[in-house]
């Protein structure tokens, strides 16, 4: 006599003899079962979001950046593939790719924004980000009479105004930052219905 147990798969059949054959079972069911799930062997750098996940960022406290950030503005990360994926670089699921930062050459968004705030009159807010000749400009006119000084503390708050040698302020990584995104000629718009002209 024999039992069939299910596990959503091929049925099992059990044998009521010995334990040996049981355990035989046993065996030819998990070949079954892996066999029936399967893995898909892939070069790893072709996944799509969501096919992959990215969460050892490795997150450097002197940057607030993925370690290895460069100017480009890029960092590789050690990523992993969604389960069943095998990929052929590292004959498992980890891989590792590349992902955005934001390159900085140590210039704190804090410090900027306090400079400006209480010396932002003698220009050493501008100074401090690389732009001397402001700096100096601000220095001269008591911070273009205070004007200057208050536009600077918005300009550094907005994050508009950055380090002069084009890097990125030192903020949280995981903390409030902006964003900027910008449209050229090559940005794709897509046509609304409220565009059409009226002849």
């Amino acid at each position: 006599m024999k039992r069939l147990i299910s596990f959503g798969f091929p049925k099992i059949p059990i044998m009521q003899g010995g334990m040996a054959q049981n355990v035989l079972w046993l065996i030819v069911a998990a070949i079954l079962i892996t066999g029936a799930l399967g893995d898909y062997t892939t070069n790893c750098s072709s996944l799509l979001l969501g096919q992959y996940l990215c969460l050892d960022l490795n997150i450097a406290p002197e940057t607030q950046q993925p370690r290895g950030c460069n100017e480009k503005g890029r960092a590789k990360v050690v990523c992993q593939a969604a389960p069943g994926i095998i990929c052929t670089e590292t004959n498992n699921g980890t891989f590792e790719r590349e992902i955005p930062c934001k390159y900085t050459n140590g210039y704190s968004y804090e410090t900027a924004l306090l400079l400006s705030v209480f010396l932002g009159m003698f220009g050493v807010d501008r100074i401090y980000l690389g732009y001397y000749a402001v700096g100096l400009a601000k220095f001269c006119t008591l911070g273009f009479l205070f004007l200057g000084q208050l536009i600077d503390i918005i300009l550094i708050a907005t994050q508009t105004v950055g380090p002069a040698d084009g890097s990125h302020y030192v903020i949280s990584y995981y903390g409030a930052g902006i964003e900027v995104i910008q449209m050229d000629n090559m940005t794709y718009r897509m046509p609304q219905n409220d565009w059409k002209a009226e002849l």
